[in-house]
């Protein structure tokens, strides 16, 4: 069989286009061995391929078309449910006239499991009458119909209905595709046509999709059949909109928990979601963190495994039985943690083990008999046999950092299945792990299931980085820079940047096998999730990396990035010297104001007269040496006081060497105008020293990112169907707002900020619909708590985004957190998400008294305890009739229901 395949697509000078699919004559879905196309028109262009014979048992071909760049970029189209039915093409030869599938449309949104398997209306079916032999397939797609609309075609010629609607040729629902199939033998050619709604309830066309009229042509072939896939039908639809609720699971508060939010009370959610009319459920991360079996566990971005969920989430109750005497006797003990304010990490923890023991000795014998138990091992066993025997050995060795462990800290396959079998002396302690998950499994799958059943969709957070003593770095070190830790640059929220600690992923050691890893993770979440948010959605397109031995995140720079030559000083007339540049500068002025009296104690302590300067001994030349020193010392504010000066002064500097360049490459230190080795610098080699930092920052780098993030996202969007969000803000390139749209990712847009510099709030109004807009997230203070922060700022906000006159009042009352929220509800965006506590905040009964207490996490200290715990209780909120109304009334007007 021929088959001839033609694409619409205008290119620029430079672009060639190819088409890659399933058959081998298509180079078997390799991109490297896709077939190149030939220019035909303008607006086409076409390749002939032959098929070789076809059978009744040759399966169906999908193919997809790419984009070749001149620099040697490609560009995938979007979608793979184009499809060549080779088993019913009874001719020699096909036509394929196919249309790009641009995967930054917004309609590609509406076929993601958000919308397809939880908010969009099952569409008609339609009743397309097929001739008992045909010519042409017409195939077109069209996500948003009623549960009543189908599509109809009308066109010229008496085969086309002659533009007539009364009785119009209605087209039949095939997965995406609405199709039809006419006989044109007869037609005359070109033939215009337009696809249409009908309501099949009334009986009545209702309108023609927009733009001018479509074509076919007569491809002058005999004995073929030609197959048209027309994209997306030009709908005059609005746009859909949804508002949301983000909160973390630990988070929730209800009569059955015991201290935290477990997964059996998302239920309760979902009913007061469905109540107010919210369509979405935004959690943080529920991935396990039992590293230490601290509070500092509590942090749900440094998981132990990518894939295991943490036991904190289970319920007890639900996996004793209610009526069980375990249960009976946590009464008192689920009483008493419930009365507290917040999470009580290391308390909560130790009970559920206690518990979790207890059932597992009477259930062991039984679960694992359990088919669907079974199932469920063999479909996980690959991360979950791993995680159980990291856990067993992190427990047994008292660490979560396997380099300290006796035996085991280099993983082995053949050492942990012996270690992992059911005959080993220490399966139980194993195989309690598998219990856990099992039903941490079930009682997860079980919330989301009912959520999916009254319509909310659930949306999940994966976390761009992994915990350096994880299961994950253990089982596969080699993914990863275990030499460098990941963070995030100064900003308004942490002013000495973040630093994360995780391991920088080797992104490429992960392309080698296609990103299996990742693919396993994105696998896993969509067994929950419907949505993802991608946290930091900017370290795709490079990192912040912070070297080992740094403290602070403002000791990193980018990675990877293109280094300054030595050249390039040189080039401007700078004078390069290498220790003032590369090394702490430290004058004497500088040390007399820092340090004051405590100057000579500096001096002793931690530096040397070296070459003409002050250096740090060799002993505290880092600042982890500081830090060490410290840690020794009782802690005092005098203390602090004193090692934070010494980190100052070791970030005193102004370029970072590139590793292994001998001195010949160079980054810049952020903010490096903000230093004092910057500024007892000349005026004149200030301003050649920042005219190469700014290129270095906003311009160099830009495309060289965007192609690192093209190598990466695409491949790693199309092993989900989940519908994707990127949480990009912080020091974002100018890339990558155009990555983003290429693909069709979501964005957030928050108020307070901006992503315009020019700006200092950001208007809902301006948002675009792909995306997400909130008035804060858990990064950051509530609105009410951001309002008492700077009163000057407020008082802007309150007169140019508010549009209030007059002065601001000092507190955030509920009038002024109700207008924000309705600010917000009436964006363009396809979603508004609120924190809880900013929808809480509108009225000022049911809000909390302190607005400190509601804040989740202080992104600047990198030891805060996660351990927020809404104040009502989800069946309390439950009868707030009168404010539940009241939301609904505001969700309603805002057509978001």
């Amino acid at each position: 069989m021929i088959a001839h395949f033609y694409i619409r697509f205008a290119t620029r000078y430079g672009q060639t286009l190819a088409i890659s699919g399933s058959h081998s004559a298509l180079g078997s879905d390799h991109l490297t061995a896709a077939v190149k196309m030939a220019y035909f028109n303008d607006q086409l262009w076409q390749v002939s391929i032959d098929l070789g014979e076809t059978d009744k048992k040759s399966l169906d071909v999908t193919y997809r078309y790419l984009l070749l760049e001149e620099d040697g970029n490609m560009v995938e189209e979007w979608g793979n449910d184009r499809i060549l039915p080779l088993a019913k093409i009874s001719t020699s030869q096909v036509t394929c006239v196919d249309t790009w599938n641009h995967a930054g449309d917004v309609n590609n949104a509406f076929f993601t499991k958000a919308f397809q398997g939880v908010l969009l209306p099952p569409p008609a079916v339609g009743k397309a009458k097929e001739p008992k032999q045909h010519t042409h397939t017409f195939k077109v797609k069209a996500p948003l119909l009623g549960p009543d609309e189908v599509l109809c075609i009308c066109g010229d010629g008496p085969d086309l209905g002659d533009w007539g609607t009364v009785k119009p040729l209605l087209l039949s629902r095939d997965g995406n595709w609405w199709v039809t199939k006419l006989n044109l033998t007869h037609s005359i050619f070109p033939l215009r046509y337009k696809y249409g709604v009908y309501n099949v309830a009334n009986h009545a066309f209702a309108y023609f999709e927009n733009g001018p009229n479509r074509e076919v042509f007569n491809n002058s072939i005999e004995a073929q059949q030609t197959i048209i896939h027309d994209g997306f039908a030009q709908l005059s639809y609005p746009n859909w909109r949804g508002a949301g609720v983000a909160i973390p699971v630990f988070s929730l508060r209800s009569e059955n928990s015991l201290g935290v939010g477990e997964f059996t009370d998302i239920t309760l959610l979902v009913d007061w979601g469905k109540q107010v009319g919210l369509k979405l459920i935004q959690l943080l991360p529920i991935n396990d963190t039992t590293a230490n079996h601290t509070w500092t566990d509590s942090y749900p971005y440094a998981a132990v495994s990518a894939f295991a969920l943490h036991p904190m989430f289970l319920n007890v109750e639900k996996l004793a039985g209610k009526t069980s005497a375990l249960a009976k006797s946590l009464k008192a003990v689920r009483a008493e943690l419930n009365a507290l304010p917040d999470v009580d990490y290391e308390r909560v923890m130790q009970i559920k083990w206690d518990a979790f023991r207890t059932v597992y000795v009477k259930k062991k014998e039984l679960f694992q008999k359990e088919v669907e138990y079974q199932d469920f091992f063999q479909q996980n066993a690959e991360w979950l046999v791993p995680y159980a025997a990291f856990s067993y050995l992190r427990d047994k060795h008292k660490t979560s950092d396997y380099n300290q462990w006796p035996e085991h800290s280099v993983y082995n396959v053949d050492a942990i299945a012996e270690l992992t079998d059911p005959t080993s002396a220490v399966y139980d302690q194993i195989a309690i792990h598998y219990f856990l998950q099992y039903h941490l499994h079930l009682q997860l799958t079980e919330a989301t299931a009912y959520a999916h059943e009254n319509g909310m969709v659930v949306k999940g957070d994966l976390p761009i980085g992994i915990y350096r003593y994880s299961c994950d770095a253990w089982v596969s070190p080699d993914l990863y820079n275990m030499n460098a830790q990941a963070g995030a640059p100064p900003d308004d929220f942490a002013v000495k940047g973040q630093n994360w600690g995780f391991p920088t992923y080797n992104w490429q050691r992960m392309q080698e096998d296609g990103f299996a890893w990742w693919a396993s993770r994105f696998r896993q979440m969509g067994c929950y999730f419907d949505a993802f948010r991608i946290d930091h959605i900017l370290g795709f397109f490079r990192i912040w990396s912070i070297p080992l031995h740094a403290v602070e995140g403002i000791m990193g720079h980018f990675v990877p990035a293109i280094p300054v030559h030595i050249s390039e000083f040189h080039q401007q007339g700078t004078y390069f010297d290498y220790n003032r540049y590369c090394r702490p500068y430290i004058s004497e002025n500088l040390l007399s104001d820092r340090f004051g009296d405590q100057v000579a104690f500096v001096k002793e302590t931690f530096l040397q007269w070296q070459d003409g300067s002050w250096q740090f001994k060799p002993e505290y030349q880092t600042q982890r040496q500081v830090e060490a020193y410290f840690a020794a010392q009782d802690s005092t504010d005098h203390t602090d006081w004193l090692k934070q000066a010494l980190y100052d002064l070791q970030s005193n500097f102004i370029l970072i060497e590139e590793p292994g360049s001998n001195g010949q490459q160079f980054h810049f230190r952020i903010a490096m105008e903000q230093t004092a080795s910057f500024a007892d610098l000349d005026g004149g080699t200030q301003s050649k020293l920042k005219e190469l930092y700014v290129n270095y920052f906003y311009r160099r780098q830009d495309d060289f990112w965007k192609r690192e993030a093209l190598n990466k996202l695409p491949k790693l969007k199309r092993t989900t169907n989940m519908l994707v969000c990127g949480e990009d803000l912080g020091m974002v390139p100018d890339c990558v707002p155009d990555v983003m749209a290429q693909m069709g990712l979501l964005s957030l847009e928050i108020q307070r900020m901006p992503k315009d510099p020019k700006r200092e709030f950001f208007h809902p109004a301006d948002a675009p619909y792909l995306s997400v807009v909130t008035p804060s997230t858990h990064d950051m203070s509530t609105i009410r708590g951001w309002w008492e922060e700077d009163g000057a700022k407020t008082q802007r906000f309150f007169n140019q985004i508010l549009g209030h006159y007059g002065a601001s009042p000092f507190y955030c009352s509920d009038w002024i957190n109700r207008e924000v929220l309705i600010q917000h509800l009436y964006a363009p965006s396809m979603w508004s998400i609120f924190q809880l506590q900013d929808i809480l905040g509108i009225s000022s009964e049911l809000r909390r008294e302190n607005p400190n207490d509601e804040r989740i996490n202080i992104p600047a200290d990198p030891k805060h305890y996660w351990r927020y715990r809404m104040h009502h209780t989800l069946e309390s909120l439950l009868t707030q009739e009168a404010f539940n109304s009241e939301l609904r009334g505001y969700i309603e007007a805002a057509g978001r229901i």
